[in-house]
């Protein structure tokens, strides 16, 4: 069972979307943490911005509670002058007390409301403070708390108790949902391959990419209110074994011979509707459960699998497509579910409820997330650039094979190659930004990730017919800036917004890029038509650039990157 923190306890305010999608592959969908393909990256950092709270890795002093609660203390008397010791009452009557010692002030006996200090307590030491109740005797009195010589808890990102076995806990939930994630992407490129198989019709694929994004940006913002109400580890099984569920009977029903393409899409809008309230209590979990210190390490550790699966689920997909049938991939996504739901309930996930959520209306949490989110002026400039940021990005998705096409004049294999690349520059980047954990300026480097992807794309418009490997290279390169983008826009969202209303602003964060990604591939498909291919690359490159010179100038974004006191 959940461990649930006090009902209407608020987390500190040291909190700060979507996994980058292959460019080549925008319609796999993944039912658990992570996005499929479908969606680009999206700026997400929990651990750098402005952390609000106890800094990564702060641990409490003695004075301070388990909860992070300071002790109320009263200051100790000055001790006795050891040069000066007062006459024992027991001395005989009429004795000389020793005189004090040249330029020695006499000591200052102590007051009865505060005893003094403990003759032999250290040196420096700072003695727990306790108000000593009537009659009793302050010398045998206990303090209060943990004895000087007891570590104090560790601390969360969201600065509560943190479990001593955290670790143990975050590998119990990510090894299920490496499983399922890998068996979630094989499904879904095997779903592809039979529409694509059976119809060759682009207009079916495109219904199929819209099933599997736009139910992810209607509902997230009722996943994130769900999160927000009840308990985030029932939501997350629920949702992983609903989808596992739904897996099953399509299997059941492809191997009756009953496969239809409104089947299909069935498949793939439970899919995304799952995704919608996993994804928002997932992200709200994790300040609960690791360190500030590595919180943006955890955050990347999804685009990690994601990276990881879009590498290999493809092809191991189709072999199990073209080796078992189709209804064998589907079985296969319902054990990795299994799996995925096993892990969630072997581990401990603290809930933190908001009280006042449970009172209220829908579409009153839902404007109560948008207050806690646009609390920061900051943090609302960031996620909009990266709104526009998702529209410009979006259309790559899609145009990427037919750049290779018509452009380079390659095939299927020549645009494999490039996915290929592509994978293995994500792979790279989020290696690279767990082992560096992204240092201070998380907004910086989402700025910084936004100009790398537009001058890469603008020369890859730039390229002659001739130049497909120098095209490979720079999308791989622009992958490596893309793993920059998730992690940290998370992070910041979670240092800046306080826990009992993170899964609100996970789910409206979640719900902006949902809709962004659809509304770039429309809009650039159209420019597209008129410009040609590779000339839409160099215009759509230097939007981009431009948006992530701008994007940090403003001064309540690098603010974003200011340690708070």
């Amino acid at each position: 069972m959940a461990e649930s923190a006090p009902r209407g306890e608020s987390a500190p305010a040291n909190t700060a979307p979507i996994s980058a999608a292959s460019p080549t592959n925008p319609t796999a969908t993944s039912p658990n943490a992570a996005s499929a393909p479908l969606a680009s990256a999206a700026p997400a950092s929990p651990s750098a911005a402005s952390p609000a709270g106890a800094s990564a890795g702060a641990i409490p002093t003695s004075g301070t509670t388990s909860t992070g609660t300071p002790s109320a203390s009263v200051a100790p008397a000055a001790p006795a002058s050891p040069t000066a010791p007062a006459a024992t009452p027991d001395a005989p009557t009429g004795a000389t007390p020793a005189a004090p010692a040249p330029d020695t002030a006499p000591a200052t006996p102590a007051s009865p409301a505060t005893p003094a200090a403990a003759p032999d307590a250290p040196a420096g030491a700072n003695p727990a403070a306790a108000t000593a109740a009537p009659g009793a005797n302050p010398a045998t009195t206990p303090a209060p708390g943990p004895a000087p010589d007891e570590p104090a808890p560790p601390l969360s990102a969201a600065g509560l108790p943190l479990a001593r076995n955290w670790l143990a806990v975050i590998a119990f939930i990510w090894s299920g949902q490496a499983v399922s994630l890998i068996t979630s992407y094989a499904a879904g490129y095997a779903v592809v391959w039979y529409v694509t198989e059976s119809t060759g019709s682009a207009l079916v694929l495109s219904a199929l990419t819209i099933c599997a994004m736009l139910p992810i940006g209607l509902v997230s913002p009722f996943g994130g209110v769900a999160a927000d109400r009840h308990n985030r580890k029932l939501i997350m099984i629920a949702a992983d074994g609903a989808v596992g569920v739904v897996s099953l009977i399509a299997g059941l029903l492809i191997l009756a011979g009953d496969v239809s393409i409104p089947l299909l899409l069935i498949v793939c809008v439970a899919r995304a509707v799952g995704q919608a309230f996993h994804g928002p209590a997932m992200m709200a979990a994790m300040p609960l459960l690791v360190p500030e210190k590595h919180l943006l390490r955890i955050n990347t550790l999804d685009q990690l699998l994601a990276s990881v699966a879009g590498i290999g689920a493809p092809a191991f997909g189709i072999f199990l497509y073209t080796t078992f049938g189709f209804s064998a991939v589907m079985f296969l996504d319902f054990a990795g579910a299994v799996v995925a739901v096993a892990g969630l309930m072997l581990a401990k996930i603290p809930t933190v409820i908001d009280a006042d959520a449970e009172s209220q209306r829908t579409m009153a949490n839902l404007r109560d997330g948008w207050r806690a989110v646009s609390a920061n002026r900051g943090l609302v400039l960031l996620i909009g650039g990266v709104m526009l940021g998702m529209v410009t990005f979006g259309p790559l998705s899609a145009l990427c094979p037919l750049m290779v096409l018509d452009h380079f004049g390659g095939d299927g294999y020549t645009a494999s190659i490039a996915e290929a690349a592509f994978g293995v520059g994500m792979l790279a980047g989020s290696m690279i930004l767990m082992a560096w954990g992204g240092g201070r300026r998380l907004a910086g480097l989402i700025a910084v990730a936004a100009v790398i992807v537009g001058a890469t794309t603008a020369v890859c418009g730039l390229l002659p017919p001739s130049g497909f490997a120098a095209y490979a290279a720079l999308m791989a390169v622009m992958a490596v800036a893309c793993a920059w983008f998730n992690g940290p826009l998370i992070t910041l969202v979670q240092r800046n917004v306080p826990d009992e209303k993170m899964g609100r602003a996970m789910g409206l964060l979640t719900a902006s890029m949902g809709l962004a990604t659809p509304v770039g591939v429309a809009l650039g498909g159209a420019l597209a038509e008129v410009t040609g291919v590779a000339a839409f690359f160099v215009i759509d490159g230097l939007a981009c650039l431009a948006l992530g010179s701008v994007m940090y100038l403003f001064k309540s974004v690098r603010a974003l990157d200011v340690p708070k006191e």
